[in-house]
């Protein structure tokens, strides 16, 4: 089973990305091992970014990039582009030898109409500098995100659930395909 780490660009529980997050966890259970990593962390420092100095938030966080076989990063799209949680986590992570190399998914939410399209073009070119191994041609944009999930967190439309159904499996013989 793939442990699949998920990075959601919010600390907020009630994100609708975070919504989104839930869904991947619950929904892939039998053929994923998914944990959302908590994104509350210090700003990124170069200061105290060694063994000696490094916040304890941060070495927890280490440990999950450790423990992961593939991630999954889901963003809102604020400002036109990746929040400012998920850019300081990939900037703290980035200096991990834990998260370079590794298989990844990205997926965007948004209350418009684009589904976070420049939110995901910016985070696909982070992400390819990293380097990681993303998966080819697969997106998963979700517009109007605040009317498909229900006031319990749960979504419920079943084109997007459809569509990241696709997404996962493809995603899935792609982390098979790359440690092949």
């Amino acid at each position: 089973m793939i442990n699949l780490k998920i990075m959601v660009g919010s600390i907020s529980e009630k994100n609708s990305s975070k919504s989104f997050a839930h869904h991947i966890q619950k929904r892939y259970a039998d053929t994923l091992q998914v944990t959302i990593i908590d994104l509350d962390l210090p700003l990124y420092n170069g200061d105290v970014d060694n063994d000696a100095k490094r916040p304890e938030k941060i070495q927890a966080f280490y440990k999950e990039l450790e423990s992961a076989d593939a991630f999954m990063m889901i963003t809102p799209e604020y400002n036109n582009s990746v929040s400012g949680v998920l850019k300081n986590a990939i900037d703290w992570a980035s200096r991990s030898p834990h998260f370079p190399e590794k298989v990844g998914l990205i997926a965007t939410t948004s209350m418009g109409m684009t589904g976070g399209a420049r939110a995901y073009t910016h985070l696909h070119e982070i992400l390819q500098r990293i380097p990681m191994h993303l998966l080819p041609g697969n997106e998963i944009l979700v517009s109007r995100i605040h009317q498909k999930i229900n006031d319990e967190g749960v979504l419920t439309d079943q084109e997007t659930i459809e569509l990241v159904d696709s997404v996962i499996d493809a995603f899935i013989a792609h982390y098979h395909m790359v440690k092949a």
